[in-house]
């Protein structure tokens, strides 16, 4: 259940992104949905080696590479799901940026207590 509902925040926040961040668009409940998932894959698959690969420049950067990266894997699920359309880098790193804010927000208001572990 809980994986459940960490899936539809998620979307919900692939949602707001879209609505928030220029050049950013979804269509759609599914289309954010499918986003959503796409985009976990994406970030638990490659984003996990590129994020080992990379912590050298991440760590002279501060983290700061970090959204760089994000910005990247959101490209790639926009590349791979219809419905998804991320139209420039800059969108996408401030679309990375808005999303990993709004998860964030979203999971601490409906999962207060899985927050505090």
């Amino acid at each position: 259940m809980r994986l459940l509902l960490n899936w539809v925040l998620s979307a919900l926040a692939v949602w707001i992104v879209a609505q928030v961040v220029p050049g950013v668009y979804v269509n759609g409940a599914m289309a954010a949905l499918i986003a959503a998932l796409a985009i976990g894959f994406i970030n638990a698959t490659i984003g996990f080696v590129l994020k080992v690969l990379t912590f050298p420049l991440t760590l002279l950067t501060l983290g700061l590479f970090w959204f760089v990266i994000n910005a990247l894997m959101l490209e790639l699920a926009s590349a791979l799901v219809p419905g998804f359309h991320v139209r420039s880098f800059f969108a996408a790193f401030m679309g990375a940026i808005v999303l990993s804010l709004v998860n964030l927000l979203l999971k601490a208001i409906v999962m207060p207590k899985a927050n505090q572990r």
